[in-house]
């Protein structure tokens, strides 16, 4: 499974990927307001920063004004994925810009039908929000597991791959892996709790312990 980062967060996207695990980073306007930049200027920062995908999200609602501004978005860098919300508009919007071949992500997915529709306009990547499912009393990973079937019983992950999104802890990447997704795009702060362990800190701690033990041993 491919980790990417959910973030618009140029220094937050920076310290991930020196971590060198890091395959693409998605974003939204709602992130690069928490980041206090310019979203265009942030997206081509982090560009800079991550070779791979990178989903960049517009604000048209109606089919001819997302595929324009669409094509707009794409220009802007070779990795540029562009974010589309389900809905109507939305795909007809994703079959279009799938013939001219623009990347697309459908996000804002609650539902198996939506991500059938998403993966049969042509949509690069469908983006299942986990959390927010969860914070509705649903179980978003059965989402999660329900879609991966789908697509699986008919080839469609072989052209859309899935991102699971919204998530919320490090349960929800296990999880996720468990399931066979492809992609889970994961905060930082929860990037960051994936290297924790109790058992690690009190075994480096040991052995930082007995290190000094045997340096003053050995000065006596």
């Amino acid at each position: 499974m491919k980790l990417f980062i959910d973030s618009a967060n140029v220094n937050e996207v920076k310290d991930a990927a020196s971590w060198g695990v890091i395959s693409g980073v998605t974003t939204n306007p709602s992130l690069a307001l928490k980041a206090g930049k310019p979203y265009k200027d942030s997206v081509l920062e982090i560009a800079r920063l991550v070779d791979g995908p990178i989903s960049v999200e517009g604000v048209a609602m109606k089919a001819g004004e997302i595929v324009a501004e669409a094509k707009e978005i794409s220009s802007w860098h070779k990795n540029f994925v562009v974010k589309v919300a389900m809905g109507e508009e939305g795909i007809k919007a994703v079959r279009e810009l799938s013939s001219k071949g623009v990347k697309t992500n459908v996000t804002l997915v609650f539902s198996v039908n939506q991500a059938l529709l998403a993966a049969l306009a042509g949509a690069s990547f469908v983006s299942p929000f986990i959390g927010r499912l969860d914070d509705n009393g649903q179980d978003g990973m059965q989402l999660i597991r329900d879609i991966m079937l789908c697509y699986k019983n008919y080839g469609l992950e072989k052209r859309t791959s899935v991102i699971v999104a919204s998530v919320r802890h490090p349960l929800h990447v296990i999880d996720a892996a468990k399931a066979g997704a492809p992609i889970s795009t994961v905060p930082y702060g929860v990037l960051r709790q994936m290297f924790k362990h109790s058992l690690t800190d009190a075994g480096i701690k040991k052995f930082l312990e007995d290190h000094a033990a045997l340096e003053a041993l050995h000065k006596k």
